[in-house]
């Protein structure tokens, strides 16, 4: 059988009307009803809201949360099990959920606050940079303060985060193909979300880890694990660190990986995987049609 990872995209990949389609479904309706109860407000609602609420943090994660969970669900149904399975920031949840680490309404209560927290952060800033030299970038961290490299997505794609004033400095100093302000409320993956993620803790204190059915590859950490206490470990270090993607894609090859499915709206993750790993097998599902396809 060909070995496969199934991956999970974070904001950025919302779309209006995403999920919707789902609603058709029963088990899957009943998630949508159980998700305001624990969110106080309509998932599906937000998904087609004209004002694009979609796009602010405090909706955008519980929405991505909810709705790649309940495809995960459906391609579980047809007996599909991966052998590896990585999500991209809050993607990291959905894969967790994926591998049995936590039930549903676990994972999304920890999604809730998690949203909450990074919704109210303020003051920082982030930026993406496509098409740059990787040692002048990586210098010119090293001498600015209150910056980091908060997602190393590939070998030509990377996002940096910290301060304004240090962003900026980073910015002009750093040449690059573009170079494109993250339209986000904090300095997300950064030492500067040190409080959000101490208030973080208490609510993961709460929730019980199970050992993982399938490996897991953190992005703080991405090695495959199944300890239920590496897990958590590593979950807890993800508010402050960096999502470090480009190693995750490389240990797809390492572990044998063939074919890399991609569960949630859009095509971000395979976009970047394509570029440098040509090898893989790559997939898409974004709805339930895609299921059936």
């Amino acid at each position: 059988m060909t070995k496969t990872a199934w991956i999970f995209p974070g904001q950025g990949s919302q779309k209006i009307g995403m999920g919707i389609d789902l609603l058709e479904i029963d088990a899957a309706k009943a998630k949508f009803a159980q998700a305001e109860e624990i969110l106080g407000w309509s998932v599906t609602e937000v998904c087609q809201s004209e004002d694009d609420k979609l796009s602010r943090t405090l909706y955008t994660q519980p929405c991505l949360y909810v709705v790649e969970s309940l495809l995960v669900d459906l391609i579980q149904q047809q007996g599909q099990r991966p052998d590896l399975v990585a999500g991209h920031s809050l993607g990291e949840y959905i894969a967790l959920y994926a591998a049995g680490v936590y039930d549903w309404a676990a994972g999304l209560t920890l999604v809730k606050r998690r949203a909450e927290l990074m919704d109210n952060a303020a003051g920082g800033m982030m930026a993406a940079l496509i098409g740059f030299d990787r040692d002048e970038l990586e210098a010119q961290i090293q001498q600015t303060p209150d910056v980091v490299l908060a997602n190393d997505n590939s070998p030509a794609q990377v996002v940096i985060s910290g301060t304004p004033d240090a962003v900026n400095a980073v910015l002009s100093q750093v040449k690059s193909k573009r170079a494109v302000p993250l339209n986000v409320s904090g300095a997300f993956h950064s030492p500067l979300m040190a409080a959000a993620a101490s208030e973080f803790e208490e609510v993961l204190r709460t929730v019980v880890f199970n050992p993982a059915q399938v490996p897991v590859l953190s992005n703080v950490e991405p090695t495959p694990a199944v300890d239920s206490e590496v897990i958590k470990e590593r979950l807890r270090r993800q508010i402050t660190g960096a999502v470090r993607w480009r190693e995750t894609c490389e240990c797809f090859r390492q572990e044998g990986i063939e074919q890399v499915i991609e569960i949630g709206p859009g095509n971000v993750l395979t976009g970047l995987i394509k570029r440098t790993h040509t090898d893989l097998i790559l997939k898409n599902v974004s709805s339930a049609a895609d299921l059936s396809a």
